[in-house]
């Protein structure tokens, strides 16, 4: 009893660790740019309190071992509104991501306040921030999806769900102008929605119009609207789509540094693979698509119709470059699964007995019939994405969302990102040093999309914090086998929190949704 009484006593009077984690023998890069630099990094409440020769005690230590500890990444274009059905987001964490926005390529929840409270109930691993997406917002203030102007009711109607979206914290709007309803969207709507966000302080994030040969018009879009409405706008994944395309990634660099040295604030974000994610109802032209998928079996019953929209799909298809659509591996297809991991002429040939290009129309056609399905899609050339790599400006961001390891065949962006160009376009191919990498994906983004405090390692940000081997880091997803998680990432601390730990997922979820402050409030 005596011996037991002294312990407590002890245990009573023993001080407090000066932190609540310190991280040592690392090689730290803050997100800047700056070199490299020995040191160690200590965590306070979520923040962090010391970075370089840090002394004091510390309730917990980690031994980087010589690895790398940078800030988590943020990766500002996702397509996570379920996030709160896999709150882990494991595919996230195991490539260093600790931060994402969702709500890109128009399409969002529009109830953010809504969403964001499922968010804190969930209880996530990382970060969430949103953007709210034009096209959800114009599908629900016009009632449908209709191939016209939205008259003042409507306009005035999709301006008030923008302007309470960005007082319940979204960090601005997103546009898809090659989807259904946003690609039905004149430049005049969206820059009225435009000017609500900039109102509010946020940014313009924009699947623009066109990523083929018409990539120009987009640009003078883009540029139009981020001047006329004096608003910071940014080039969702920048890329170049078919082979009509390829080979003009300078011109397109050289038109933004133009806007940005005439004043305007763009930039552009990418991911590491030549080949893109969408729905196959891409293939479609749009005026097929307008309204229901009923108004749109309807067309198909009528002969003349339907003839028409098949030569559209075909003018569609020759105007990219392509003889047919075997770039096009079907990713998910719910009401036959055993196509997923089929490019579209051995589905048809599966299904039709024909891999003609008829025969693939037809099983296009018959697949948004039956409720649409998505496919990855081979139409970028490597050449065009290393250029775009290679500018300061370029952000890396997955497009991806989270991940259930076996589940479908989806693009391996979602597993690899990071991981990729930290392997092979930093380690192999020397494109890009670890240092700029990791400003890449940490600082730039956050201060693209105004997160506070967020993307850097120094006193006061918060304590977001990945721990990488540069010498092993890899990604084992491949476009044939995608699920496997991205390998090198040792720790991950989310708000100082580990969530990843000697590689091993914890069970902690000090993540939650990210609020951006509105400048009218």
């Amino acid at each position: 009893m005596r011996r037991l009484l002294f312990l407590l006593l002890l245990t009573a009077a023993a001080p407090a660790a000066d932190y609540d984690l310190v991280i040592r023998n690392a090689r730290i890069a803050d997100g800047t740019g700056a070199p490299l630099r020995a040191g160690a990094v200590a965590v306070k409440d979520g923040r962090i309190a010391a970075v370089g020769a840090v002394a004091g005690s510390a309730a917990e230590v980690i031994d980087a071992g010589g690895r790398v500890l940078a800030p988590g990444f943020v990766d500002v274009h996702t397509h996570s509104e379920k996030i709160a059905e896999n709150p882990a987001a494991e595919n996230f964490l195991r490539m260093g991501v600790t931060t994402i926005v969702t709500g890109n390529c128009g399409m969002s929840r529009t109830d953010v306040g809504t969403f964001f409270s499922e968010l804190e109930q969930a209880g996530l691993s990382l970060h969430v921030a949103t953007l709210i997406g034009h096209g959800s917002v114009r599908e629900k203030g016009m009632g449908g999806r209709f191939l016209r102007p939205p008259n003042a009711g409507q306009l005035q109607a999709m301006k008030d769900l923008v302007d309470q979206a960005m007082r319940d914290g979204a960090v601005g709007m997103s546009t898809g102008l090659i989807y259904v309803p946003g690609s039905f969207a004149k430049t005049e709507e969206i820059l009225e929605l435009a000017r609500v966000v900039a109102a509010h302080g946020g940014i313009y994030a924009s699947h623009m119009r066109y990523e083929t040969d018409r990539i120009f018009e987009a640009l003078e879009e883009l540029a139009h609207i981020a001047r006329e409405a004096k608003i910071r706008a940014e080039v969702s994944h920048i890329k170049l789509s078919g082979p009509s395309a390829w080979g003009r990634a300078s011109q397109v660099l050289a038109f933004l540094d133009k806007a940005r040295a005439e004043g305007l604030q763009i930039t552009h974000d990418q991911y590491a693979y030549p080949a893109s994610s969408t729905g196959l109802r891409q293939t479609i032209p749009d005026s097929a698509l307008e309204g229901t998928r009923e108004d749109f079996a309807a067309r198909l019953d009528a002969p003349e119709r339907k003839a028409a929209i098949v030569e559209a799909m075909k003018k569609m298809l020759f105007g990219r470059g392509f003889k047919d659509y075997g770039y096009a591996v079907i990713a998910r297809y719910t009401k036959h699964p055993e196509l997923n991991g089929l490019n579209i002429p051995a589905a048809a040939r599966k299904v039709r007995g024909s891999d003609s290009l008829e025969d693939q129309i037809e099983l296009l056609l018959d697949i948004e019939r039956q409720g649409g399905g998505s496919a990855v899609y081979h139409s970028m050339h490597e050449d065009d994405l290393k250029v775009f790599l290679a500018h300061p400006l370029t952000m890396i961001a997955s497009d991806g969302g989270p991940r259930r390891l076996g589940e479908d065949v989806p693009h391996p962006r979602s597993y690899g990102n990071n991981a990729r160009v930290l392997g092979r376009y930093v380690r192999e191919q020397k494109l890009l040093t670890v240092e700029e990498a990791v400003r890449r994906m940490s600082a730039l983004p956050a201060q693209t999309f105004g997160l506070r405090d967020r993307g850097e390692i120094r006193p006061g940000a918060w304590a977001d914090l990945v721990v990488f081997d540069p010498d092993t880091i890899n990604d084992p997803s491949t476009f044939e086998d995608p699920h496997h998680y991205a390998v090198g990432f040792s720790d991950v601390l989310v708000a100082g929190v580990p969530v990843l730990r000697d590689g091993r997922l914890t069970d902690a979820r000090p993540g939650g949704p990210l609020r951006k402050p509105s400048v009218k409030d």
